[in-house]
């Protein structure tokens, strides 16, 4: 028995040993040890490669707007582990992690000695979510995001109302596959029979898996830029303004707070699948909600503003197309100023393209280490750069407040790279602006 969260916790994360371990089978017995809280809940799945935490903030504000009380597991977190089970977008307490560590920490005993081996990190918090929004605090619904892929993934035995794939990139390759169409395959694990899905997958081949893989289940398919579109799109101070239209409605004028292009892709999937919840679900979302929803819906760590005056954002960019996101909003917005750009990684990822993508658009460039198991060194990161003006610096606490100790209005400070690592830039950000 656990009698504090850190004691909780400190179990949880020593899972992280174990690594990941695709497949359903230790997911499925720990559910019917639980006697099935994922067939109790009614939920939305999201998937994809890039996208899934804001799409999943959007949907949840809608929903939350329209007077539901909404659920969301989502990963990694930001500023606090809770986060990653939340209750209209407020962290569960640490006394209900505790409670929820010593419902399944008796259950990863028992099956650490069968032939399946004990659970993963991920598996053990994926039931925890499941038995807190079954058990201890049903609610309306819950939205939950997709840890990796999609077949074997912790999340995909639940049965949704919906599920949602936002795009496919080339992302944890080592697991899911060198090409679209084999990652495609792996994010499709998570469509259901008969059960409506919505993409915004783009990549001609890896749509076409997708597609194939519907009809197979009999699902229908709503797809961006072919059954629903972004239109008028103009980027604004505070955020993006665009048209929601599908082939028989309109929603004008709609407006978030999150910057760039891809957040109004992200934007659009939770409008339509507001529309569907509502046209297949009776449940009652109209216009107003979208829109409210939608404007004060807000994702930490994706371009983040942290302070104006001097101006310093935090994205996590931990990808190519995630770094080319970025790259493209620099550009747009804020190309006449000095851009500085402080990125640090995980090793496993494909960093050769990322660095040039950053290098592109950096006046100065600064790579660091942070402390993460599988954290690239800030050496092997500085020599894939090819920038005239880069450093390195082991000590990323102290090339954070360098930086931004001598920022000046002609600057614009980046901190960007792995999510695990902005996770820590936020809590020292905490200590140094006031």
């Amino acid at each position: 028995m656990f009698h504090s969260y850190e004691e909780a916790l400190h179990w949880i994360h020593s899972r992280l040993r174990l690594g990941i371990k695709p497949g359903l089978m230790r997911m499925e017995w720990m559910m019917e040890k639980l006697s099935h809280p994922e067939r109790k809940i009614k939920c939305v799945h999201i998937g994809g490669t890039n996208g899934k935490g804001s799409t999943v903030t959007y949907l949840r504000s809608i929903l939350e707007q329209a007077g539901f009380e909404t659920g969301t597991f989502t990963s990694p977190y930001i500023e606090q582990f809770n986060e990653r089970i939340s209750l209209n977008g407020t962290p569960i307490t640490d006394e209900e992690i505790v409670t929820l560590a010593n419902v399944i920490y008796p259950l990863s005993v028992e099956l650490e000695a069968t032939e399946l081996g004990g659970p993963s990190e991920f598996e053990i918090i994926t039931a925890m979510a499941f038995y807190y929004f079954a058990e201890l605090h049903p609610v309306d619904i819950v939205i939950f995001e997709v840890g990796l892929g999609g077949r074997f993934d912790s999340t995909n035995v639940i049965h949704p109302l919906l599920s949602i794939i936002t795009n496919i990139g080339l992302d944890h390759t080592q697991f899911l596959g060198n090409s679209y169409e084999e990652i495609a395959f792996e994010k499709a694990g998570i469509i259901k029979q008969n059960t409506s899905l919505i993409s915004a997958v783009a990549q001609p081949e890896a749509r076409e898996v997708i597609v194939k893989r519907a009809k197979e289940l009999n699902a229908p398919v709503y797809l961006l830029n072919e059954d629903f579109f972004i239109q008028d799109h103009t980027s604004i101070g505070a955020g993006e303004v665009f048209t929601w239209k599908s082939r028989n409605q309109e929603l004008k004028n709609a407006e978030i707070a999150m910057f760039g292009k891809h957040q109004t892709e992200n934007a659009a999937l939770a409008i339509m699948a507001a529309k569907l919840l509502k046209t297949e679900h009776d449940v009652i979302i109209e216009e107003e909600h979208i829109l409210q929803g939608l404007k004060r819906a807000v994702w930490p760590g994706r371009f983040e503003i942290v302070t104006q005056n001097p101006l310093m954002v935090l994205d996590g960019a931990h990808n190519e197309e995630g770094i080319m996101a970025l790259t493209n909003e620099l550009t747009k917005r804020y190309g006449d100023k000095n851009i500085k750009i402080i990125f640090s990684a995980l090793s496993d990822k494909k960093l050769d393209k990322m660095i040039q993508k950053l290098d592109g658009v950096a006046d100065e460039i600064t790579f660091v280490s942070f402390d993460y198991p599988r954290a690239s060194k800030a050496e092997a990161l500085y020599s894939l750069s090819g920038s005239l003006h880069k450093k390195m610096e082991e000590d990323w606490k102290k090339a954070v407040t360098g930086e931004y100790s001598i920022l000046t209005n002609q600057d614009v400070l980046v901190v960007t790279g792995s999510l695990y690592f902005i996770s820590q830039v936020k809590a020292l950000l905490k200590e140094i602006i006031n």
